[in-house]
Parts: C-alpha cells; sequence; structure tokens
C-alpha cells in the first residue's frame, strides 16, 4: 500500500517538473514557434504576440537552462543571436501541437 503513495507522488512530481519548465504563460508559444526553425530575438519577439521584452528575455532563459533550446551568439556588432530547439525540445511538439488543435476546437 505504500508502494502506490510513492509512486502516484513521483507521477505528480515529475508533472509538476514538467510544468515548472514548460507551465508558464509564454513557454509554450515560443516552442511552437521555434519548431519552424531557427529564430533571431526580434523574431521571437515578433511572433509571440502580447509578450514583452524581459518577459521574453526571462522564459528564453529558462527555456534554455531546462535544455530546451539553445542560444547561439555571433560576433557581430551588434550581438546577433539565434534560438532553436534542442532534441529535448522537439520532443515537446507533438504535445503543443495536440494542445493547439484542442484550443482551436474548444475555446
Amino acid at each position: 500500500m505504500a508502494n502506490k503513495k510513492i509512486e502516484k507522488t513521483q507521477k505528480v512530481c515529475s508533472l509538476k517538473d514538467v510544468l515548472d519548465v514548460i507551465g508558464g504563460k509564454w513557454a509554450m508559444p515560443i516552442i511552437y514557434n521555434l519548431s519552424k526553425g531557427k529564430m533571431r530575438f526580434k523574431k521571437i519577439e515578433r511572433t509571440v504576440e502580447g509578450i514583452n521584452t524581459r518577459m521574453l528575455v526571462k522564459e528564453l532563459k529558462n527555456l534554455e537552462a531546462n535544455g530546451i533550446i539553445t542560444r547561439e551568439v555571433f560576433a557581430t556588432v551588434p550581438p546577433t543571436v539565434e534560438y532553436t530547439l534542442t532534441k529535448k525540445g522537439e520532443k515537446l511538439l507533438p504535445s503543443i501541437k495536440s494542445l493547439h488543435q484542442w484550443g482551436e476546437m474548444y475555446t
């Protein structure tokens, strides 16, 4: 009986961990837009409607820290930065696309 409680707690914790990574208001739209390929910061800012610069920086740092995206900096003036999805981030796409389709049907 105690084993079932532990298993249930572990499942809840892993779901909480997932929500910590992609549960923010802006994380899924950023990931969804990056599924189209490499993007520079300003393009992401333009494609994610309603996000401000400060919040975009915060979300990108969080996604990078969690291994969902990579950040590549080029030595130009001003510096050029490109973001892409990692393999780990690409594995989220089917789930995010399903949620997107559900949203179109029911909201």
